[in-house]
């Protein structure tokens, strides 16, 4: 069997630590929006509303009116509402945590959870999938199962740049002042670029972390590297990255073996599954190893859809 289920509790946690991840996300995400404040500015005779962001800019709303106060009065009560409710959600949030961990709730390895946390703290999320070996997690995570072991284990994690996003991708760079590499270098500060592989970041540990692209289509530039820092990632063309770019998409909760709690974006499982059988049968000099478990990778996950224990 190349899976087994999960015990009753264990189902039942990670359901609920999604759920509590859920709810987090999306508040976390609303009160955002109500980050900074607004206050009353009285410039001689003139009293106007102004509003502030967290970076100290202010933009003027209006003077002080009826439509004012109401506009002040409602931005005030729902931060306050936001607020309070995200401090609640933290505290589930790790309570959430803290049962994952005691009944091994998750065993993705900590190095992939860190990664995909720096990326989505950094709002660059939507900009990258994963693909590969490591989207079994995310699979075996929906369904309710164990994969085994050997059908999992790499020391690398492959991330797919969407490079039709490119203009907003740079947007959101310049907007953070930073790089790719830096991001990863706030889940472990020993991340660097490979020597002799611009497209990869490795760890003093030895893990990986590959960033792939689509062939050039259209005013795609190439090459390319993710920001002005001279230190930087370009991700590498790969075949069939165009076809992966395209596909549908996948997202499930996924959890360490300390229980720590990330979103994992990835391809839909039908598409794991041609991309592994055809990589099983296609690409030259692949060696046996991974042909034979492309193909075991691709069985099970299959088979998972063909028991309904996962959805398309």
């Amino acid at each position: 069997m190349d899976y087994i289920a999960l015990s009753d509790n264990t189902a039942r946690q990670i359901i609920d630590s999604s759920t509590v991840f859920g709810e987090f996300v999306r508040v976390k995400n609303q009160a955002q929006q109500y980050a900074g404040g607004m206050y009353w500015k009285r410039q001689g005779n003139y009293e106007y509303l102004v509003k502030t962001a967290p970076d100290n800019r202010q933009q003027r709303i209006g003077p002080r009116s009826a439509d004012t106060e109401v506009i002040y009065q409602e931005f005030t009560a729902r931060k306050q509402a936001l607020e309070a409710r995200f401090k609640s959600l933290r505290a589930a949030f790790s309570d959430a945590e803290r049962l994952n961990k005691a009944v091994k709730a998750g065993r993705v390895p900590n190095t992939v959870v860190s990664v995909l946390q720096a990326i989505e703290e950094a709002g660059l999320g939507p900009h990258f999938t994963v693909v590969g070996t490591h989207a079994l997690y995310a699979y075996e995570a929906a369904a309710g199962v164990r994969i085994v072991q050997g059908a999992l284990a790499t020391q690398d994690i492959d991330l797919l740049w969407d490079a039709r996003q490119r203009v907003r991708f740079m947007t959101d760079i310049q907007r953070l002042d930073t790089s790719v590499l830096r991001v990863l270098q706030r889940a472990d500060a020993s991340f660097v670029r490979k020597e002799a592989q611009n497209e990869t970041a490795i760890n003093a540990q030895g893990f990986e972390v590959d960033f792939l692209r689509r062939q050039p289509e259209g005013d795609d530039p190439h090459p390319f590297r993710f920001s002005d820092d001279e230190d930087d990632l370009w991700p590498v063309q790969a075949v069939r990255a165009s076809m992966l770019t395209n596909a549908a998409r996948f997202e499930h909760i996924v959890i360490s073996a300390t229980g720590r709690m990330v979103l994992m974006r990835t391809v839909a499982p039908q598409v794991f599954i041609e991309f592994k059988r055809w990589m099983a049968a296609k690409v030259p000099q692949r060696p046996e190893p991974k042909r034979r478990r492309d193909l075991r990778q691709a069985h099970i996950v299959q088979t998972l859809l063909d028991e309904g224990l996962l959805m398309s």
